[in-house]
């Protein structure tokens, strides 16, 4: 019998320490936000912005999380991260929402894999006891280099002996709010094929950082991988698009981009990536989309050879279409940096 056969949660009574890793991405800053409303003790260790408009982002951020502790150094440099990150003290948990931020085959194995090992490392070593990974439910079917990075660290954590908790989240809001300033300069939405060749069920960053907050007091979220979707039903991509045309009160036009034409994209990037290095990278982004344009983000049965709407758990309260709503009435979207498509 292991240790992490019966997980303790953290008590009332006790400081309930928590060091998070990626606070300043948008899920980050979203789970932060959660477990200060929780009234754990949140440290943020994060990496020091030099430019000023870096650190005038950072600034902003670190108001929005009044009550958290932030700390600065290299989340990807084990020295750092027990000098800097961990400083030597106690925490009951880590919480990482870290990610590579291109996809490229270095970036994941450096980032998805390699920081993450550090850091299980350093939580070990210091006595930590529960460690909980945000992580893609795409690596249910891994064919590109950043699935297989993480599945390989989910792998370590597993067999690591820490109460640990896997969370596999389905499309981000923010992956889906490109399209609506091409609709509102009068341009067709962008789909692959017939747009309903894939569906999802997206969860919004505060949805979802509220379910990661959970997997700490929630026993039945202990040792365990946790595929999560938002509220309602799965969407196409041209029913996204139809509910866009509706909000802005245009005749929906759509423009069908053949997936093929993405094979020989991907072909010729190949081809001269064997040369250049730079365009290996630019053929691997390639491959990232042609994967979401192909692959549904539901939870993949096996048996039945599909993905399953009706397996996918869902989480929280606002929907996609709730989000568009508040884009087109004049909310700013979200700044999707690296998860921009179109």
């Amino acid at each position: 019998m292991q240790a992490n056969d019966f997980p303790v949660p953290l008590t009332a009574g006790h400081s309930r320490r928590v060091l998070l890793l990626g606070a300043t991405g948008t899920i980050g800053l979203a789970t932060a936000q959660a477990l200060i409303q929780r009234g754990y003790d949140v440290v943020c260790f994060v990496r020091p912005r030099h430019s000023a408009k870096g650190q005038m982002t950072q600034s902003l951020k670190a108001s929005a999380l009044e009550g958290a502790t932030f700390r600065y150094g290299d989340p990807t440099h084990p020295e750092s991260l027990t000098r800097d990150g961990f400083a030597h003290e106690h925490f009951d948990a880590v919480i990482s929402c870290m990610a590579s931020r291109t996809g490229s085959p270095q970036d994941a194995w450096r980032v998805d894999h390699q920081a993450h090992v550090h850091a299980l490392e350093a939580a070990k070593a210091l006595g930590v006891k529960h460690f909980i990974l945000l992580s893609a439910i795409c690596v249910q079917k891994p064919l590109l280099a950043f699935q297989h990075a993480k599945l390989a660290f989910e792998k370590v954590l597993i067999e690591s002996g820490l109460t640990y908790s896997i969370v596999r989240p389905t499309a981000f809001f923010k992956s889906l709010s490109g399209q609506l300033e091409r609709l509102k300069k009068g341009k067709p939405f962008l789909i692959f094929g017939d747009g309903q060749r894939t569906s999802c069920k997206p969860i919004s960053d505060h949805d979802l950082g509220d379910f990661i907050a959970g997997c700490l007091d929630d026993t039945g979220r202990h040792n365990q991988v946790l595929p999560i979707g938002g509220p309602g039903s799965a969407i196409t991509p041209r029913q996204q698009g139809e509910y866009l045309f509706q909000l802005l009160g245009k005749e929906p036009r759509f423009k069908s981009v053949p997936v093929g034409l993405m094979d020989v994209i991907i072909g010729a990037l190949n081809v001269v990536g064997k040369l250049i290095p730079a365009v290996a990278d630019k053929a691997e982004l390639a491959r990232i989309g042609r994967y979401y344009a192909t692959e549904s983000m539901l939870v993949w049965d096996a048996e039945a050879n599909r993905y399953d709407a009706a397996l996918t758990p869902s989480h929280g309260k606002q929907t996609l279409f709730d989000a568009y709503e508040m884009w087109v009435r004049g909310q700013t979207a979200p700044d999707r940096g690296e998860h921009a498509v179109f």
